[in-house]
């Protein structure tokens, strides 16, 4: 630190002497490049943007206004209402990273706007113009305050500030500041990836001005943030139905070196002050990697009273977590920002006491070992219980659940009608095992669209877009036994469509191979070929559906047969032996598997029946374990082809 003073006064000295020579010379301004008004910071920020009258903007950036932007997400931060949020920076809003970044890998002066002299400071002034609804008397606002001053320079001169400024006709001018010096830093470098904060000393020391990257050192962190707090209520009296004037400033604070950013969003007006709980959790795998047995991950906990009112310590704990099954507590990792933390042997659960002041947070952390030998597909999941006082009783009467803030499950755990609140902190151990089997019932498909499907992110099953003129897509109007079904309707007109097997990526090969498939009437003759392939485009077997004329006395005039193709090239049908030899309009179930060396069996269920036909074929040198694609053709330009709907897709795998 004594080396940062000697640079900054030196730097001062030389300036201020400048400076006293030819400050008469200059006048410095804000810029507000050619007219721009904000609006659109505006609109982002505001959860009503029906109560925006008018709006106002000034930076330094004599370019473009690039000092404040809208963004829909930066790095690991999303919007806390609506799809957006204003970001407002001292250098160039959103750049990543926020330092210079000439050359690689820079250094950690970040960019900043202003003559040879270093005036005037890096500054952006957002103001707005409110109209507050009837029955309203406060206002809050979601912020997050970003710093590349952060750590060296806490309690420094060096203190970029954002000041927030209300003005109420009937309450006077009521300001917020949050600074670098206000202490509020809970995040470093490492919990804010992809924010342009990122950045760690090459050093790993960040004294001093620093040569940095975005590569992760521990220690080395030169950057650090705010949680994402709520503020206002007491904080900001207003008064119904009057206009107020919002001005968010931003301002470098004794140089203009380092930037500093502020995330600005959901400002709303309310009727009260209250305490309001929010709860989030994050969890890092230590050991890098996949992860796998034996690891030790660390979970973050940061608990933040947005309100005005403290949450007090009352009676009871106000924290409770459990540790997760499939996990070990390690002993003496929990760590408290504040108040009191434990560990409860007997419950096996993570407790905390203590108050948390209004508009502030406690950070807690605790660490666990992931138990040896866990199968392929584990799941580590717990969830944290806030119990707090919501009514300002001296009691804790309610609860609020901790939420991943990168998952949204769709599920609404707490009642409170959204889903993005309360989701688990969910791990699953990826120290990969072959499955036994896989299915692809295309129930997480998009109808009229092709299938996937995937194996612990793995894909190994993908069909072809269909052509003009044919059917080849997911389909949510017919289906066997799940949500959907895949739909075939093919000419001979484009007719090779393909189901294409990556089961190399799955460790895996094919025992055996089945399909339900429901086969429609048609009123001409129409075939349907399955070529059944290896990687070298060489036929393993050949599957045959032909409709031909029935016999005259059958009400069905047209009539399906199936037949698979043996080595010599022979036609064998399936269900030779059933009554009248053809297939209904029903359900049926295909299942093709090797059968001992050089042999494939063939069988056909059917629903509500059974088995209707069995035949295993000597069938040397082709082998079903090497499936990578089936071909669907026909030699037919039918105008009225038959339909197929498949579903319940399933395959034995062998490893």
């Amino acid at each position: 630190m004594n080396n940062l003073f000697v640079k900054r006064f030196l730097t001062i000295i030389v300036v201020m002497l400048f400076l006293s020579l030819v400050f008469s010379n200059f006048s410095f301004e804000s810029v507000c490049a050619g007219g721009y008004n904000g609006e659109d910071l505006a609109s982002a920020i505001l959860a009503d943007q029906s109560t925006l009258i008018s709006s106002s903007y000034e930076d330094n950036d004599q370019q473009s206004n690039r000092q404040g932007t809208v963004l829909s997400s930066i790095g690991n931060i999303h919007p806390t209402h609506g799809s957006t949020f204003t970001l407002l920076s001292t250098g160039i809003a959103g750049d990543v990273p926020v330092t210079i970044n000439g050359e690689n890998p820079g250094d950690e002066r970040g960019t900043w706007f202003r003559n040879e002299y270093g005036y005037p400071r890096d500054e952006v002034t957002l103001s707005m113009q409110l109209q507050v609804p009837n029955f309203y008397h406060y206002l809050y606002y979601d912020i997050q305050f970003f710093s590349a001053e952060y750590p060296e320079y806490i309690g420094t001169k060096f203190n970029d500030k954002l000041t927030v400024t209300v003005d109420s006709p009937s309450q006077g001018i009521s300001e917020y500041v949050f600074d670098v010096n206000s202490g509020y830093f809970v995040h470093d470098s490492h919990n804010i990836q992809g924010t342009g904060f990122d950045i760690f000393a090459q050093s790993g020391d960040p004294n001093d001005v620093d040569w940095v990257d975005t590569t992760p050192s521990n220690p080395g962190a030169d950057g650090g943030a705010s949680d994402l707090i709520q503020i206002g209520g007491l904080v900001h009296p207003i008064s119904p139905n009057e206009i107020i004037t919002v001005t968010f400033n931003l301002i470098d604070s004794g140089d203009n070196l380092f930037d500093s950013a502020a995330l600005i969003d959901n400002l709303f007006f309310t009727g009260y002050a209250e305490t309001y709980i929010i709860a989030r959790k994050n969890v890092e795998d230590l050991n890098g990697g996949d992860l796998e047995s034996n690891d030790t991950v660390e979970y973050t906990i940061s608990i933040t009273n947005s309100g005005n009112a403290p949450q007090t310590d009352n009676i009871g704990n106000e924290f409770e977590d459990e540790i997760p099954e499939n996990t070990t507590f390690i002993i003496g990792s929990e760590t408290a920002t504040d108040g009191s933390i434990g560990y409860n042997l007997s419950e096996n659960k993570i407790i905390w006491n203590g108050e948390i002041p209004a508009e502030s947070s406690v950070i807690l952390t605790f660490n666990v070992t992931l138990n040896e030998n866990l199968p392929n597909g584990a799941i580590i999941s717990n969830q944290g219980i806030v119990n707090w006082d919501s009514n300002g009783s001296g009691a804790n009467d309610a609860i609020e659940l901790t939420d991943d803030p990168l998952v949204d499950d769709g599920i609404d755990q707490d009642g409170d009608g959204n889903t993005l609140d309360d989701d688990p902190t969910i791990l699953i151990v990826l120290a990969y095992e072959p499955p036994s089997d896989l299915t692809e019932d295309f129930s997480d498909d998009i109808p009229r669209g092709n299938a996937t499907q995937v194996y612990f992110n793995r894909k190994w099953f993908e069909t072809s877009e269909e052509i003009f003129g044919n059917i080849f897509e997911v389909s949510d109007k017919y289906k066997y036994s799940t949500d959907k079904a895949f739909k075939t309707k093919i000419r001979s007109a484009n007719s090779s469509h393909y189901w294409n097997y990556s089961l190399s990526k799955v460790d895996s090969g094919v025992m055996s191979w089945e399909i339900w498939f429901r086969c429609a009437n048609t009123s001409e003759d129409a075939d349907l070929f399955l070529y059944f392939k290896n990687a070298d485009g060489n036929d393993i077997i050949t599957i045959k559906f032909e409709y031909i004329k029935g016999p005259a006395d059958d009400p069905n005039e047209w009539i399906l047969k199936l037949y698979f193709k043996n080595p010599s090239c022979q036609w064998i049908q399936l269900v030779s032996d059933y009554p009248d030899g053809y297939l209904y309009n029903d359900w049926y179930k295909l299942k093709i598997e090797k059968s001992g060396e050089n042999y494939i069996k063939y069988s056909l269920d059917r629903a509500g029946v059974g088995l209707v036909d069995s035949k295993t074929k000597y069938n040397p040198g082709r082998s079903i374990t090497d499936l990578a694609y089936i071909e669907w053709k026909t030699t037919i330009d039918s105008i009225v082809c038959p339909m197929f709907f498949w579903d319940d897709h399933h395959i034995e795998t062998i490893n």
